[in-house]
């Protein structure tokens, strides 16, 4: 199964990334976590992209792309993965289906987490608060969801038009949410 999950930040990608993980035995890949793992075990990718983040800068399209290949190559996506915080942008998506293609390992479903707005506010200023994270004003994350927002709709369109988009309700409880993505994703995988 290869799988990529969409939602705005507060939406439950990780907490649903990390159960499908268990359930599906295949990796939880985040691109904060490939770059940090491609910089820790000093890679050519790791080596180019370390200062960058380093710096605070982003890391361009074009090395996020070889992060991914690298971290694809590895035995323990053989059998899927669960993508998580890419594709961001509609540049990104045709580049991961060109890769993914290449790699003779296309993707099988998108998967998109839905949740109100305000719910979103609500939950990452709750989530802000816990981790003493002052800064997260509700009008900060209100841009951020608009900036997520813009550069994602296009992504959800680009999938909802390959056939390839599973649009869910992410309000309930995990164990509500976890059974729509399950339901959603059991014609392509043996999900239990």
């Amino acid at each position: 199964m290869r799988l990529v999950l969409l939602g705005a930040p507060g939406s439950g990608k990780g907490t649903q990334a990390t159960r499908l993980r268990e359930h599906l035995q295949v990796p939880h890949i985040t691109t904060g976590g490939m770059l940090r793992a491609a910089v820790d075990a000093g890679t050519p990718l790791g080596l180019v992209v370390g200062p960058i983040m380093k710096a605070g800068n982003l890391v361009s399209d074009e090395l996020m792309l070889g992060v991914l290949e690298e971290r694809f190559a590895q035995p323990d996506t053989r059998n899927g993965f669960i993508l998580d915080g890419y594709p961001r942008n509609l540049s990104q998506a045709n580049a991961l289906d060109v890769l993914l293609v290449r790699i003779g390992q296309p993707m099988d479903l998108a998967v998109q987490l839905e949740v109100d707005q305000e719910l979103l506010v609500d939950r990452l200023a709750g989530r802000a608060k816990a981790e003493g994270r002052a800064d997260d004003s509700p009008e900060a994350v209100r841009n951020r969801l608009r900036v997520y927002e813009e550069q994602t709709a296009p992504v959800v369109d680009h999938y909802r038009t390959q056939g390839k988009l599973a649009h869910l309700d992410g309000v309930g409880s995990l164990d509500d949410v976890f059974t729509r993505i399950l339901e959603a994703i059991s014609p392509y995988a043996d999900v239990g």
